[in-house]
């Protein structure tokens, strides 16, 4: 039960951290939620910081659930399973009503004030970055990219064009922004890759 009722404050917490973000987020309104006494949310977290940095992991955990899921899947080219990764998160989006990356909107509104939040959402972007640089990584093996190409700095561009989009996202309230920079940044991939003809080992021009 006491696990029950944890999951049920931090789905809570989810939504309404999506919606109002950290300053606007009330405990008393997730009690409310949820139906929980105080007693019982006080039981789970120590303060509101304790729940929202909690909140996060929970949300950080299931990205990486799905990050893991499609970048897993060796039925699938690479630089597919990269961009079916961010085509399976707009669509969470979607269903969420184009709020956003919870990290990126936290991200903006705590970094310059809480330490402890600049890192742990750093750390997180960080962490994908490097996951969907092994990805990179395979796509140049197998030739789709330069074998002198930045894999992680690629990846970190993919990762910060994304939290770009997914703001304009939120602020039009439609995915047109996400799929724009889909197409441009997985058009401009080969552009990267080894020329036809080209020797092994050498960068395209």
């Amino acid at each position: 039960m006491a696990k029950d009722t944890k999951h049920r404050l931090i789905e809570a917490g989810l939504g309404l951290l999506l919606e109002r973000g950290y300053s606007g987020l009330g405990i008393l309104a997730v009690l409310e939620a949820t139906g929980t006494p105080k007693g019982s949310f006080y039981h789970h977290f120590r303060d509101k910081e304790d729940f929202a940095l909690q909140v996060i992991d929970a949300y950080v955990s299931e990205v990486h659930a799905q990050l893991e899921a499609c970048l897993s899947d060796e039925a699938v080219g690479p630089l597919d399973r990269i961009r079916g990764f961010f085509e399976a998160t707009a669509r969470v989006y979607e269903s969420q009503g184009y709020m956003g990356c919870l990290m990126g909107g936290i991200g903006q509104e705590l970094a310059a004030t809480s330490e402890v939040f600049r890192e742990k959402i750093e750390g997180c972007f960080t962490a994908i970055a490097e996951r969907i640089s092994v990805c990179l990584r395979e796509a140049q093996r197998r030739g789709q990219l330069s074998p002198d190409a930045d894999v992680l700095a690629i990846a970190d561009l993919i990762v910060d064009g994304w939290e770009g989009a997914a703001l304009r996202s939120r602020l039009r309230r439609n995915p047109a922004s996400l799929s724009a920079m889909l197409r441009l940044y997985f058009d401009a991939l080969p552009a990267i890759a080894p020329t036809a003809g080209a020797e092994s080992g050498a960068a395209a021009p």
